[in-house]
């Protein structure tokens, strides 16, 4: 695990915005040297005006495929809800090919129950949707091994969610990153019941990417000194993905650019 360069990723909120600005966005961010850069997949805004401007998930992944070079995209999640899982990996695989194999499979249980009701989906239970997405992440893997043409790469997939007895074995089972945001003590109860998991499963913790959410809105995100206040104590217990949201419709980067400096300063001497 200490060995893995330290990556931090931007999730771009599909929100209260024209897609004009977020396809500025994106060029920013990747200009500015981001390694991974996110959206959701929800159906209406999750803070601010609750009927204010949103975009679909899937689709704006593959505008950002065609309008990026470098950077790696994916969704922080995807609802496994919404898709039929073959027919997932198979938007999955495609945006992968758009890309030359930049897509990460972000991929999560859902929760928001608004999406469910006015698209018509069954909002079931907490556990009844875990237990979906527990019966979706092999149905993804062996389509992936049907598709002509194949994936491109192994698709990395990213869990998102730290359910202890559920999310968390799925994570040893069947993810290249896991995403969280808790932090401190938590987070390192966490990583000691993932660790189980992959025992369980027969692999090794240091295969899976921690991915820890950073920042976001706050004013602790913008301060100069955030990566060393917030990021080191996270970097110390194994996390090398760091993940700020924000929010448009002006997508103030300016809060990534001491997280990519000091991913550069340590990146250089690892």
């Amino acid at each position: 695990m200490s060995d893995r360069l330290i990556r931090i990723g931007v999730q771009l909120h599909p929100q209260q915005a024209d897609y004009a600005q977020i396809r500025e966005a994106v060029i920013r961010a990747e200009d500015m040297g981001v390694d991974v850069l996110f959206n959701w997949d929800h159906f209406y805004p999750l803070y601010g005006d609750e009927d204010g401007k949103h975009f679909e998930c899937w689709t704006m992944l593959a505008a950002w495929a065609e309008q990026t070079s470098r950077v790696e995209i994916g969704a922080l999640v995807t609802c496994n809800s919404y898709r039929n899982p073959n027919l997932l990996a198979d938007m999955a695989r495609t945006v992968d090919h758009i890309s030359d194999g930049r897509l990460i499979l972000g991929i999560g249980s859902g929760w928001a129950e608004r999406d469910y009701i006015e698209y018509g989906y069954p909002f079931g239970t907490a556990g009844s949707r875990l237990d979906d997405l527990g019966e979706a992440l092999p149905v993804i893997e062996a389509r992936w091994e049907q598709l002509n043409p194949a994936p491109t790469r192994k698709i990395p997939v990213l869990i998102g969610g730290g359910g202890e007895k559920k999310t968390l074995k799925f994570v040893a089972r069947h993810a290249d990153i896991w995403h969280t945001f808790v932090q401190g003590d938590d987070l390192a109860h966490k990583i000691d019941v993932l660790r189980g998991h992959c025992a369980s499963e027969g692999r090794d913790l240091a295969d899976i990417e921690i991915s820890v959410g950073v920042g976001g809105r706050g004013r602790e995100g913008r301060l100069p000194d955030a990566p060393e206040v917030e990021g080191r104590p996270l970097h110390d217990l194994g996390a090398r993905l760091f993940t700020l949201g924000i929010g448009g419709p002006d997508y103030d980067l300016s809060v990534a650019e001491p997280w990519i400096a000091w991913r550069d300063a340590l990146n250089a001497v690892s």
